[in-house]
């Protein structure tokens, strides 16, 4: 006769303990979470500062210039310009059912200048520079360059990071306009072109409907996220852990912590923008 197995006795301190696991790793990540933050903070107040104290450096700032702006603006273009033909191809289906395809422009448009236009440019940044700066500085700080630029007596965040930030501040609104031209011209090209929308019609409801607070919080919510990009990219690339996985670790944290920065910014800046304007102006009508 088979031997019935015994039940195996589950202690009696198992749920407890279980639950100060938990409780001790719920503690640990609001640690982590917190030092991040106050680290980050100390880490904005020293660019400042050292911004606001001394020049920038010449060299730094013109290779990150021309690394931020010049090779970003074709890919920032074409990107933009595929968004406004998609944007087309998608609001065409749309107001066709309701026979307002004239109106396709503004719709369009607007949605370029303040959304697409700034988001996009800025994921561009962070994917094709953001990761590049973090982890051009995780493989100094792993090689031991910036401990080499402190025993030189040159402060490393001066050096390498406040040009970095200035170029990015600088740049992105011109790599926005670059992709907002870009996805007028892509999604009126399709529109007029492909789905014969009468080009009158379209430009005429974009001046009725787009204006020039339209573009400026475009430009606004761009210096944001530029702000936002660089200065996240440095401080995971600064804080890179040895060896070539710790120098990865970083470029994937730095794109990914600009991107859901930018789109938590994006949220806030654009609510406190509109409140903004209807504080100074009730009424609604455009103000420029």
């Amino acid at each position: 006769m088979a031997s019935i197995p015994e039940v195996q006795k589950i202690p009696k301190n198992a749920g407890v303990a279980h639950a100060l696991s938990f409780r001790e790793s719920v503690f640990q990540r609001f640690d982590r979470v917190t030092f991040f933050i106050g680290d980050l903070s100390l880490f904005v107040f020293q660019i400042i500062s050292w911004g606001c104290r001394l020049k920038l450096r010449q060299g730094t700032f013109v290779k990150a210039g021309y690394q931020i702006g010049v090779l970003s603006l074709p890919v920032v273009g074409l990107t933009g310009m595929f968004i406004g033909m998609v944007l087309a191809v998608q609001s065409f289906f749309q107001f066709s059912q309701i026979g307002m395809e004239s109106r396709m422009g503004a719709v369009i448009n607007l949605t370029l200048v303040r959304e697409l236009g700034p988001v996009l440019a800025a994921t561009m940044l962070a994917g094709r520079v953001g990761s590049a700066m973090a982890a051009e500085l995780g493989t100094m700080r792993v090689t031991e360059q910036i401990d080499a630029l402190k025993s030189m007596g040159v402060n490393p965040i001066h050096f390498l990071v406040v040009p970095r930030v200035f170029a990015a501040l600088l740049l992105i609104p011109v790599l926005t306009l670059m992709a907002d031209f870009m996805g007028i011209v892509g999604g009126f090209a399709y529109s007029h072109y492909i789905l014969h929308i009468d080009a009158h019609q379209y430009f005429e409801f974009s001046r009725q409907y787009v204006t020039g607070f339209d573009l400026l919080a475009g430009i606004v919510k761009s210096l944001f996220f530029g702000g936002c990009i660089a200065i996240v990219s440095c401080y995971f690339g600064f804080h890179s852990d040895r060896g070539a996985q710790g120098v990865g670790n970083a470029a994937t944290a730095a794109f990914v912590t600009s991107f859901v920065l930018i789109l938590v910014m994006d949220l806030f800046v654009g609510i406190s923008l509109d409140k903004l304007y209807y504080y100074f102006n009730p009424a609604g009508a455009s103000l420029f």
